[in-house]
């Protein structure tokens, strides 16, 4: 046996123990973990237009928000999509936008500097197509620049086309047409408030108008607002979109008063108890903004409940008021809970014991979206959020099984209940080519995201490998098969294809190739650990890519720029996904790369702070690929507490397994 730099046993133990101790001192009285989800600046900057334009920033503590917004500026003059990206232009100017509605002037140092920053990358023009649609709102763009968007749309059915398999379950053929719940989630429950909006072209007065003439590069008067061309087939979405806007200037839109009125239904019933839209501030700004164009009143109870949620989006401290783009509560108990069994936590501890009852009353047992294209399934999954209960999702629901599935609760036949409902459920959502999408099933129109207004490239949910990779780790952790082999072998297939030729995956919800190549490892080692080819080759590509630090970093520019795969400076929860991939496989082939994990374990060890916690500054979590990144505040705690508890339990078993002359 190779001689190994390992860690003493007191320092693992104590590492361990101070994590824990801290997560522990995190937990809400009720049982759940929660902390921020940050983006980037630009969620607060829309709610202060959104309060501007219902007159409700009186009420808010909007120097606050400027102050953030001040604070969060870097010294290019920008504002960041990412940590370090060097400043983005959309994010940009929606700032300058918020800071002179809040009354900043433009001579200011902090508006001057941001100024220079906009015109010198093309200025309003070169703006994504959202950043553009919230200047209309106020004035400060022309809606004639903006894509239309037929409310007729709410009308079409939703339909599948099947030819049968005689020889088979899955048919020969199937194929969905279009409807709005070909959009993905997030896309439909922000967009449908918008085909309210993007009719009624409103231009909102505010108690201090502005202009934004200033950020035009080539000045407001010589700026082409014409939807751009490419000179290839999404042309036709450009021609189409003038035979649009012809018949809007004519009133000649089809169906128009009746997909509006199905438009204003849809936001009415789709709106929680708790005020929220979708549990995402994009679909509650815009239902609002909805409703405001619609005439509803600022004192009306569906109005005043959907500020309300704004609000407890919010975080605020003495001096800054920031917003987050969602909450992620259940997400968060079910990963801290599976670090502290994973860590040695016995599984009917008092804090496991509120975590896992507060998960059983979190189950979704209501139809959501979901059951338009799933007509097989039955409720029983979980949301990301508090609430949700049109949206829950794949990848939360796996993680919520397998929380509970490691701990001891005092009603284990409710909690056995509970899990066999959402794998149930689990089941029915794998889509066409073997994997699983996050929220719907067979959401893979691609042609969506080639539309003007989808220049975010997120109009769809196809599915992807770390999802599927979630799915299948969770039946690899329960006792009984659930999937039958059919189905294993389709997702199997899908997780070969999607293997890179380098040996990586792709990570969809995480940044990137680390989490999804982690994910995949850690599936594979647990449903097919004969698949040694597919588990050396991952394993091999996360230790080429370790940081001479010893720990693993990649930069959100990796989705741009393929060169960057597995490349950035090392955080706290990329190491702790390189540490739990590599033991995973490593635990399955019996081919350690020790020195490799040990010197991550020590990376972990030496950049753990007193009080038992990480820090990291770089953004890991992913929104949308190459447009919008997160930061879970808990990812730095808990992920590394999995991979420590891992590393203890196995390393010690492969110690105990090993004759005495080869540990000399």
């Amino acid at each position: 046996m190779q001689e190994r730099n390992r860690v003493t046993n007191s320092q693992l133990d104590g590492a361990i123990a101070a994590s824990q101790n801290y997560l522990l001192s995190t937990q809400n009285p009720e049982g759940y973990w929660w902390a921020e989800l940050e983006s980037n600046v630009t969620m607060t900057a829309e709610v202060v237009l959104l309060h501007k334009i219902w007159g409700t920033d009186q009420t808010r503590p909007m120097y606050k928000a400027e102050k953030f917004l001040r604070s969060q500026q870097r010294d290019h003059g920008g504002w960041e999509l990412f940590y370090g990206d060097g400043g983005e232009l959309s994010v940009t100017v929606e700032t300058y936008m918020a800071l002179k509605l809040l009354g900043v002037a433009i001579n200011d140092p902090t508006m001057v500097k941001a100024r220079e920053f906009i015109l010198a990358r093309g200025g309003v023009a070169k703006t994504r197509v959202f950043t553009k649609f919230h200047l209309a709102l106020i004035g400060c763009y022309p809606w004639s620049g903006l894509p239309s968007i037929p409310p007729g749309l709410m009308l079409l059915p939703s339909l599948k086309l099947e030819i049968p398999n005689p020889f088979g379950s899955e048919p020969l053929f199937s194929a969905s047409t279009f409807s709005i719940y070909e959009l993905s989630s997030w896309a439909r429950g922000s967009t449908v408030p918008l085909m309210i909006v993007f009719d009624r072209k409103p231009v909102f007065l505010v108690d201090r108008p502005i202009t934004l003439d200033e950020l035009y590069a080539d000045g407001i008067t010589n700026t082409n607002f014409d939807l751009p061309r490419k000179s290839d087939w999404t042309d036709l979405f450009v021609d189409l979109d003038k035979v649009f806007k012809v018949a809007e200037n004519w009133n000649l839109m089809p169906f128009r008063e009746a997909g509006l009125k199905a438009a204003e239904q849809w936001i009415l019933e789709r709106q929680e108890a708790s005020g929220d839209w979708g549990g995402i501030i994009p679909a509650m700004l815009n239902s609002l903004l909805a409703l405001r164009c619609l005439d509803y009143d600022a004192a009306d109870p569906v109005v005043e409940r959907g500020l309300n949620a704004v609000d407890r989006f919010s975080n605020q401290t003495d001096h800054t008021f920031s917003v987050q783009p969602c909450v992620s509560p259940v997400w968060d108990t079910a990963l801290v809970m599976r670090s502290l069994v994973d860590s040695g936590m016995t599984p009917n501890h008092p804090a496991l014991v509120r975590g896992g009852e507060w998960l059983l009353e979190k189950q979704i047992l209501d139809y959501g979206d979901w059951a338009v294209k799933n007509q097989r399934g039955k409720p029983g999954a979980w949301a990301f959020e508090f609430e949700n209960r049109f949206y829950p999702d794949v990848d939360d629901s796996a993680v919520v099984v397998m929380a509970l599935a490691a701990v001891d609760l005092p009603n284990e036949r409710l909690k056995n209940q509970a899990i066999v409902r959402a794998v149930n459920w689990i089941i029915t959502m794998q889509c066409k080519p073997g994997g699983w999408a996050a929220f719907d099933l067979d959401n893979d129109q691609d042609w969506l995201n080639a539309h003007p207004y989808g220049d975010l490239k997120a109009m769809i949910d196809p599915n992807t490998a770390d999802v599927t990779a979630r799915v299948l780790e969770m039946f690899g952790r329960l006792p009984d098969p659930h999937l039958d082999a059919n189905r294993l072998d389709r997702a199997l297939t899908y997780l070969r294809q999607e293997q890179e030729s380098d040996g990586s995956w792709f990570g969809r919800w995480g940044v990137n190739y680390i989490y999804g190549t982690s994910g995949v490892l850690a599936a594979l080692s647990l449903v097919a650990p004969t698949h040694k080819s597919s588990l050396d080759r991952g394993a091999a590509w996360l230790v080429k890519r370790q940081n001479p630090d010893g720990g693993w970093g990649e930069t959100c520019a990796s989705y741009q720029d393929s060169s960057l795969k597995g490349k950035g400076n090392s955080t706290a929860s990329q190491t702790a996904w390189a540490l739990i991939g590599l033991l995973a496989a490593g635990e399955t082939t019996h081919q350690f790369a020790w020195n490799a994990i040990d010197h991550g374990i020590t990376y972990l060890l030496t950049t753990q702070r007193e009080n038992g916690t990480w820090n990291e500054d770089h953004f890991t979590g992913t929104g949308f690929p190459g447009h919008f990144y997160l930061k879970y505040h808990l990812y730095q705690q808990h992920f590394p507490l999995t991979a420590l508890g891992r590393y203890r339990e196995i390393n010690q078993n492969f110690l105990k397994s090993q004759p005495d002359s080869a540990l000399k």
